[in-house]
């Protein structure tokens, strides 16, 4: 299982030791420290479409209007803290975010 997103993002850091406490094998990848190659973004974007870039972000706010008007690809590409997450690949299956649906389908006792 791979969680992408930031060390310094605090939903991140409680996806992980959550699944971690789970029993579950959890690598992280800090999008900012190793960004994502054109075939992972497209990957991505292909299962979460424009949901990938978190437009309430002061991170996106802070794009100037031909990126804000861009591909989503574009924007993550240039500024990789836009992108929404946690962003959890298991196996096959992608999710985004950690909420409860989604910590209903990763945790055995939720």
């Amino acid at each position: 299982m791979i969680i992408y997103g930031l060390n310094t993002c605090a939903l991140c850091q409680k996806a992980r030791k959550a699944l971690e406490a789970d029993g579950r094998e959890v690598s992280f990848r800090d999008v900012r420290a190793e960004p994502l190659s054109e075939a992972e973004l497209a990957v991505l974007i292909a299962e979460f479409g424009d949901r990938l870039v978190d437009r309430t972000s002061n991170d996106y706010r802070a794009l100037n209007n031909w990126l804000k008007n861009s591909e989503a690809e574009a924007q993550i590409a240039a500024q990789p803290k836009v992108m929404a997450r946690p962003v959890i690949r298991d196996g096959d299956r992608f999710y985004l975010g950690w909420d409860q649906s989604v910590q209903n389908a990763l945790l055995a006792g939720s």
